[in-house]
């Protein structure tokens, strides 16, 4: 198994991490923070805006299975990247939506795929996302980690996560999981 690692922020990272957590090849996903300036930020404290960081989630993929081109695909296709700190009524520079590359692969991936986007008038407004290099990431509290998965009926995850999920499987069900 050829494990690599991926770091993406699109909004609220309950919704990013449910949305990874479905792709087959992805073996984990963690929900943190990242992009920065504090040491080991609290979600009490990312929520306010104060420490620059993005809700993110940090991925484990075997690239024997799915590529870093088709995650990032996933990425762009799951929430809106033409928004600037925002995703739907989440509001905020932590709800911003960015990328963190490790590599220069992963740079040149990123380049050719926001490329064929905007070739392609994927979105109609441009997009925003932010591609930087890899900065610090921090692991969320406990009661973040597969949040949706241990809290399917709360209201959050039945209107705002169930319809990015649902769309999802219905644009790209070559990449789901099978049960």
């Amino acid at each position: 198994m050829n494990l690599e690692v991926a770091y993406f922020a699109s909004g609220c990272f309950w919704c990013t991490e449910a949305i990874f957590q479905m792709i087959n090849g992805v073996e984990s996903v963690v929900s943190g923070y990242i992009g920065g300036n504090i040491v080991n930020p609290k979600y009490s404290e990312v929520c306010k805006g104060i420490t620059g960081h993005a809700e993110g989630v940090k991925i484990s993929f075997n690239s024997d299975i799915i590529d870093y081109e088709d995650l990032v695909y996933v990425f762009f296709l799951s929430h809106d990247p033409t928004t600037k700190d925002r995703q739907g009524n989440d509001v905020g520079s932590q709800y911003r939506s960015a990328i963190f590359y490790i590599n220069q692969n992963q740079k040149n991936t990123l380049k050719l795929v926001l490329n064929k986007l905007i070739e392609d008038k994927m979105f109609i407004n441009k997009i925003v996302t932010e591609i930087k290099s890899y900065m610090t990431f921090y692991s969320a509290e406990k009661n973040h980690q597969n949040y949706y998965n241990l809290n399917p009926e709360e209201s959050y995850c039945s209107f705002v996560i169930n319809p990015k999920l649902l769309s999802l499987k219905q644009k790209l069900k070559h990449l789901i999981k099978k049960n």
